[in-house]
């Protein structure tokens, strides 16, 4: 009876071990399982793996902050002077999230196949880093930093909230090409396909914010995006030629609208009646800008196409659908190409 007892016991932790393991597994796992578990399917892609070798194990924001020797303190190209230009903004943005996000966890900046949590072109004096984490809050936060020394500094950042939250995605992109020109966006990115439901609620809270940076005031061209689509009224855009600018107007216009965002997560009641719907938003605003993102050619001139496209669907915007036909791939083929021939950089 003893044997038996010891032998049901034993059974019956190593299950549990596979089951945790299971999970561990797919917490970490790549943006495909994330795809397939938001739509209710099975991740057909990992069902036949063997999860009683021990899984990855899961990685602490303290840990993650440094990985790569991040933050870079210098270009990889020794050509360039000075401190990585936008590298406060990426400092300042990690210590927030650590400061006021709940249960802040690291995701897996892998899709099963590739891991682009880094990347270097030797030859050309670039690289590239990325974080991906969640919390409680968000769904999905994703950091991009990259470095070419003064030819261009990039730094990029998404917030998804998390479904229950019925709000818009926040969004980042700042550019500098050759210490001479610079190019920034900051946005609540609606949801609402109305224009209006989303004025109505958010854009209150962020007009008196743009009202205090004249350089911010912008207006985005058509070239590749419809400012009409997940775009707000208070779109935060400029084009310019100065760099203190970025000091005195985009850092702090940045963090204020950083906070708002945040305040607005907390303020809003959570409903999960609507999760369906801001997923399938969610899932259509990957999907726009993973076709429209001009920085696919910018990166598959540097890394790759095959990692470029991969890197866009399956990291940047992990949610997005790919073309379907061979028509509509050859379409965007070919554009990617017109686009890399022109300014691959270029909003």
């Amino acid at each position: 009876m003893k044997l038996g007892f010891v032998t049901v016991f034993l059974v019956n932790s190593v299950a549990a071990y596979v089951a945790s393991s299971q999970r561990a597994f797919i917490k970490r796992a790549s943006p495909l399982v994330e795809k397939d578990l938001s739509s209710g399917r099975t991740p057909e892609k990992f069902v036949s793996l063997d999860f009683t070798s021990d899984p990855q194990q899961e990685i602490d924001i303290e840990t993650a902050e440094h990985d790569h020797s991040m933050p870079w303190k210098s270009s990889i190209n020794p050509a360039s002077e000075g401190e990585l230009l936008y590298m406060p903004f990426w400092e300042w943005q990690l210590s927030f999230m650590k400061e006021t996000l709940t249960d802040v966890r690291v995701l897996s900046c892998s899709d099963g196949e590739t891991d682009f949590a880094y990347n270097e072109n030797l030859d050309k004096k670039a690289r590239i880093v990325n974080l991906s984490v969640s919390s409680k809050e968000y769904r999905k936060i994703r950091m991009t930093y990259y470095d070419a020394g003064d030819g261009t500094q990039v730094f990029n950042s998404v917030w998804y909230p998390d479904t229950k939250y019925n709000l818009p995605i926040l969004g980042l992109d700042i550019l500098a090409f050759n210490k001479k020109k610079y190019l920034a966006i900051v946005d609540f990115q609606p949801l609402h396909e109305e224009e209006g439901d989303h004025a109505a609620k958010y854009e209150h809270i962020l007009h008196p914010i743009k009202e205090k940076y004249e350089s911010l005031k912008g207006k985005m061209t058509s070239k590749f995006y419809d400012e009409t689509q997940f775009f707000s009224q208070e779109l935060l855009f400029s084009r310019f030629d100065d760099e203190n600018i970025i000091e005195k107007e985009l850092m702090p216009a940045f963090q204020e609208y950083v906070k708002a965002h945040m305040d607005l997560i907390r303020n809003t009641e959570c409903n999960s009646d609507e999760r369906a719907f801001v997923m399938q938003r969610q899932k259509e605003y990957d999907t726009y800008s993973a076709e429209r993102d001009p920085a696919t050619a910018f990166f598959a001139a540097m890394f790759g196409d095959k990692w470029a496209d991969d890197f866009v669907h399956n990291f940047l915007f992990s949610l997005s659908e790919r073309p379907t036909s061979t028509e509509n791939a050859g379409e965007s083929k070919s554009q990617g190409k017109k686009d890399r021939q022109a300014n691959g950089t270029q909003r």
